[in-house]
């Protein structure tokens, strides 16, 4: 099984890289190796490749930068992935392509199903439904929310530094999901490939909190395993104490339920990975 993974120095593209099974042969570009805006040289390259699947990890992912570059984000988040539909349709394989929470306006009541009708409300989340919209029924779409990985840049990592420096600090609590680990993510993306799977499923890890929910679980999971010397206050704040370019949906939390039934795997909840992440953390140095 050839397999060509964009995005290959990023968080998802690193762990993918990690976690391939044997007789994937892997061929990983990123930006050095192919601009995603070069339309043509992308296309030259998926065909001169034949990839059986092509694993998109690549995502302009600047939240409030795109409300300024919504043309960045649209060339790289939905442009470059119609391209690498049409390359992928001529050899004859797959794309997996990954997107996000961002496209649900965040006003549901429950956890958002892969049917569910989108309603993005930033340019972010524009640009990552007209990605969806290129892709083919026979593809595998997996929309997610809140990545993160040990040595990748993130809001574990800005956290832990953050409380080494400050006795304080306040973190928005009225948004709602739930964080997912780059690792878990990489194997529900093998297991979609694995089982043959098409069509839309969503995963992140087990369970719900905020982003201030979140930060008190790093402070205590850092302090346990050394990774800061003391836990801060962490005040919870408001999507309104900390206005932001971009609207973010209040609420996002995705049902993964599918997605585990059509790869036969139990839920795993997120704290018990943010542990592991931040082990990994710990063993980097």
């Amino acid at each position: 099984m050839k397999v060509l993974i964009t995005g290959a120095a990023g968080q998802l593209g690193t762990a993918l890289q990690g976690s391939a099974p044997a007789e994937a042969q892997i061929t990983a570009i990123d930006v050095a190796e192919c601009d995603l805006t070069d339309s043509s040289a992308l296309r030259e390259l998926i065909v001169e490749l034949q990839p059986d699947i092509l694993l998109n990890a690549a995502a302009y992912t600047a939240v409030d930068r795109a409300e300024s570059e919504e043309e960045l984000a649209q060339a790289i988040n939905a442009n470059a992935v119609a391209t690498m539909v049409s390359a992928i349709d001529e050899c004859g394989g797959r794309l997996v392509h990954v997107s996000t929470d961002f496209v649900f306006d965040g006003e549901a009541s429950r956890a958002y199903q892969a049917g569910d009708q989108r309603n993005p409300i930033s340019a972010y989340g524009r640009t990552k439904a007209a990605g969806e919209d290129a892709l083919r029924p026979s593809d595998i779409l997996v929309r997610t929310a809140w990545v993160y990985a040990a040595g990748g840049a993130n809001f574990v990592r800005t956290m832990v530094r953050l409380m080494r420096e400050r006795d304080e600090l306040g973190v928005v609590a009225d948004q709602i999901g739930a964080p997912t680990w780059a690792s878990s993510l990489a194997k529900v993306l093998w297991g979609l490939v694995d089982t043959k799977a098409e069509g839309v499923f969503h995963y992140s890890d087990a369970g719900v909190a905020s982003w201030y929910d979140f930060a008190v679980a790093i402070a205590e999971e850092a302090h346990d395993l050394g990774l800061i010397e003391r836990i801060p206050t962490i005040r919870p704040l408001t999507t309104e104490d900390y206005p932001t370019p971009a609207k973010r949906p209040k609420f996002s939390l995705l049902d993964s339920r599918s997605t585990h039934s059509q790869i036969g795997t139990e839920p795993v909840h997120w704290r018990t990975n943010l542990r592991l992440m931040l082990k990994e953390e710990q063993s980097l140095g």
